[in-house]
């Protein structure tokens, strides 16, 4: 198949995965086409069969850039062994990171039920290797005193459930700034965990 008159792989995919994240996020996958993904990228929706096999790899690929960049980006973190520093670096990291890229949390939380299986696993294992790194200083901090959670577990979700939610509200130019905000997030965080 003849590549599209003025198309280059190097631009093209990254046009169509970044048209692919902006319909699925406002659309829904389920609701969103590849002639739809093509239209946008403005090329013929055969020529997307050269960048992907299908509508769920390019989902999946979505979702696992996202959580490969996020556990990288994280992993490149300098660490800190007090407990309470090494929280609230993670609530810091966790908003900011989460709050520039809202199309891609979006659909790692709302577009799970739409992987395959297999899929599902695979990014299902990525997800549980970020959270474990927060259930692991939360660990930490039970151990050395510091804090006092029934289940570490059940903290870990309820944490990045609730630092999940400044992506859906802040707004630049608000009544509150980023680091105000920031602020606000971890004293609630820290109040939750601490004994």
């Amino acid at each position: 198949m003849a590549r599209t008159q003025g198309s280059h792989s190097d631009i093209t995919g990254p046009r169509i995965r970044e048209a692919a994240l902006g319909l699925f996020a406002r659309h829904g996958y389920a609701a969103v086409s590849m002639r739809q993904i093509a239209g946008e990228v403005g090329v013929q929706a055969g020529a997307l069969y050269n960048y992907t096999p299908d509508k769920q790899s390019l989902l999946f690929r979505l979702m696992q850039d996202h959580m490969q960049d996020l556990l990288t980006t994280y992993g490149d973190l300098d660490g800190f062994d007090d407990p309470q520093e090494a929280l609230r670096q993670f609530v810091g990291f966790h908003i900011r990171f989460h709050l520039q890229r809202p199309d891609e949390v979006f659909i790692a939380y709302m577009e799970l039920r739409n992987l395959t299986p297999e899929n599902f696993t695979e990014i299902e294992a990525l997800r549980r290797r970020y959270e474990d790194s927060l259930e692991a200083v939360l660990c930490n901090g039970q151990n050395t005193g510091q804090f006092s959670v029934s289940d570490t577990k059940i903290a870990t979700l309820a944490v990045i459930a609730m630092l999940n939610g400044v992506i859906t509200w802040y707004r630049s130019g608000g009544r509150l700034s980023l680091d105000e905000v920031e602020q606000v997030y971890w004293d609630m965080v820290r109040k939750a965990v601490t004994a």
